[in-house]
């Protein structure tokens, strides 16, 4: 008879809420992913390899272009010395792979690994299945900042392992430079490694900077970058990512990356070389987003909604208390989805106790058209 190792896990609610939302014909806010289509550079470069000869694995860490251009954009972008392409970069199959390879590479039965709450839901997963026990911290609403004395309290000598995420998902909260040396302050003197997951990093809003671990001496040595082209690129189905590490660190990450998925699209890693070493593929994202977010803003007036402030990344947080008072936000999600067709995510899914704030979480990062649509029929909506 089986046993399973996850017993309580289901169906992620971003599967559920996109099935819900195709059942009901419902525009899909829900899920993180954009209804526009990558840069047209990108599909072109992808178009012209796929005519070429290159049809076979990739070496195991990536093509080694595409990770000196990750190496020359890493330097540029934050102004910090360039990483090693040969022994500090891994390109992976999506962030969500490099989470699970650094999780398994470095949690070992009985250690404990801190995650500030609200959390992508693939964390805890992942840190029980290499047998270690997920702490949690709550961030403080309604901004969403961690609480350093809560932190400090958690920590411990058994902790192996703190996990930040910043552009945040779901809140879209930013890390500022303050942050980070609190947390490097209470990592000093430990063994305590960090997972920094920067997927969002170039989705800032209002002219605020996007501060990396990698700003950082005392963190650089013990954290683990990870960072995702697919949502660079609005390309989240072509599953790429990358892991940015100390030679140390990314060799562990490579002994399990090699058994996962071994090696990533070599077409994929192609193209996106193609395309990385001109800044003008990425570098609009923030003005960009942010005119999605404003948009999305404007349009939401007279609806009910509250919005909380979205500081980066593509999500929009919002109260419905005026339309369904005491109603708990994954019914609300259901009833939304249902009857005004429009899908959110319940923000309670980001919590491994389901805590409700009264809080369902909106992707903007969609087309004008598809914004405007949503906020008519929600607007007709009256819970």
């Amino acid at each position: 008879m089986l046993t399973s190792k996850l017993p309580d896990v289901g169906t992620s609610i971003f599967a559920v809420m996109t099935q819900l939302a195709t059942e009901h014909g419902a525009i899909n806010l829900a899920q993180g992913f954009p209804d526009f289509n990558p840069p047209a550079a990108l599909t072109e470069a992808l178009a012209h390899h796929a005519q070429g000869p290159q049809h076979q694995y990739a070496p195991m860490p990536g093509l080694p272009r595409l990770r000196e251009l990750i190496a020359d954009k890493t330097a540029r972008v934050y102004g910090v010395p360039a990483p090693d392409p040969a022994t500090d970069i891994t390109v992976t199959s999506g962030a969500t792979e490099a989470l699970f390879a650094v999780i398994t590479a470095v949690v070992r039965p009985g250690d404990e690994v801190l995650v500030l709450e609200p959390a992508y839901d693939s964390y805890a997963p992942a840190i029980r299945l290499a047998g270690g026990r997920p702490v949690y911290v709550p961030l403080s609403l309604p901004e969403f900042r961690p609480d350093w004395d809560r932190v400090r309290a958690a920590l411990s000598p058994r902790t192996r392992l703190v996990m930040v995420n910043t552009p945040h998902n779901p809140t879209g909260a930013v890390w500022t430079d303050e942050d980070w040396q609190q947390l490097a302050a209470l990592l000093t003197d430990s063994d305590t490694l960090l997972l920094s997951d920067e997927v969002y990093e170039h989705m800032v809003f209002d002219g605020r900077p996007h501060r990396s671990a990698l700003h950082h001496p005392a963190l650089r040595e013990r954290a683990f970058v990870v960072s995702s082209f697919g949502k660079t690129y609005h390309a989240t189905g072509w599953k790429v990512g990358y892991c940015v590490a100390a030679p140390a660190l990314s060799a562990e990450v490579r002994r399990v990356h090699q058994f996962v998925t071994f090696a990533v699209s070599t077409l994929a890693q192609l193209a996106i070389a193609d395309v990385l070493g001109d800044a003008t593929s990425y570098d609009y994202l923030p003005r960009f987003m942010q005119q999605k977010r404003d948009l999305f803003g404007q349009l939401m007036r007279g609806t009910g909604f509250e919005l909380l402030p979205s500081e980066g990344s593509y999500f929009q947080l919002a109260r419905y208390q005026q339309l369904a008072p005491g109603l708990g936000d994954v019914e609300f999600a259901h009833r939304l989805t249902q009857e005004a067709g429009v899908a959110v995510v319940p923000v309670s899914a980001f919590y491994h106790d389901g805590t409700d704030h009264g809080l369902v979480r909106f992707c903007f990062a969609k087309q004008d058209e598809t914004l405007q649509a949503a906020a008519e029929r929600l607007r007709r909506f009256r819970g």
